[in-house]
């Protein structure tokens, strides 16, 4: 930035940067609202944005996954919100990771000048802060899309359809479900003891063996976009199914269950 800007003082930069008390907020909020109507956004997209790091002083370095490297390595990492339709895309703003190992690291939080009040929060409840952030702002939601970084969550995807929000993301193959007509029953109660938990009486099935047992022929083309070299497309089937795991099974005993509709592609060999 020292080397783009006209007097070229890096000093003085970095003592606005570092130490300066303006409130960046203000600045993010003001870029967005100017900037996210010019692009006209079809979803928000909620990612990980990774700096690689060599030293261990930097706020938040740690070693971790590095997108930027594509390997686990020594880095900081932040949570962006960026606004995106088909052909541009726009950051609305950010929060820094703070690992767990700096949560009671007091000389190292002293010698980094992080804030006594900032502490380890998941990724996911940084998402959440950023997407409250940005409608407090005004901006309208648009669909939510993550990766599966952010999407295995339960709680993470729960807190979005809380809030009414559109969500698609991404969940693993080996994520566990049951089909869209299991229901959670419990046996009749004698009237003595403990009354008998309210449970799946069927054993739930890898995402993956959901999407491919019904075979290829169930599964539609469907194209995306087209590309430089033509049209991008592929089969997928589109299934209604319950998620399983004790966090998600906990909220379908309550008055509103949780359900899923995952887009998946065709099995190997289906044409």
């Amino acid at each position: 930035m020292a080397e783009r800007l006209p007097d070229g003082d890096m000093q003085a930069l970095q003592q606005f940067v570092n130490q300066s008390p303006w409130d960046h907020v203000a600045v993010l909020r003001a870029v967005a609202v100017k900037t996210v109507p010019v692009v006209d956004p079809m979803v928000w997209v909620i990612d990980d944005v990774s700096f690689p790091k060599d030293g261990k002083m930097s706020v938040g370095v740690a070693r971790q996954w590095c997108g930027a490297l594509g390997k686990q390595s020594n880095c900081q990492v932040a949570v962006s919100l960026h606004a995106a339709s088909d052909t541009a895309s726009v950051p609305i703003s950010w929060r820094l990771f703070l690992p767990a190992e700096w949560q009671d690291d007091t000389a190292r939080r002293a010698k980094a000048g992080v804030p006594e009040e900032v502490g380890h929060r998941e990724k996911w409840r940084l998402a959440l802060d950023l997407i409250d952030e940005a409608i407090g702002w005004g901006l309208e939601p648009k669909v939510i899309v993550a990766d599966a970084g952010y999407g295995q969550n339960n709680a993470f995807r729960q807190a979005l359809a809380d809030r009414g929000l559109d969500f698609v993301v991404a969940v693993r193959a080996d994520e566990s479900a049951h089909p869209a007509d299991a229901v959670p029953t419990a046996p009749a109660w004698s009237g003595t003891g403990r009354k008998p938990a309210v449970r799946y009486r069927t054993k739930a099935s890898s995402l993956k063996d959901l999407a491919t047992g019904t075979g290829r022929k169930a599964h539609r083309q469907a194209t995306w976009r087209t590309g430089s070299r033509g049209a991008m497309r592929s089969r997928f089937k589109v299934e209604t199914v319950r998620p399983a795991g004790v966090a998600a099974r906990r909220h379908a005993m309550g008055p509103a269950p949780e359900w899923w509709t995952p887009l998946t592609p065709a099995p190997a060999g289906a044409g």
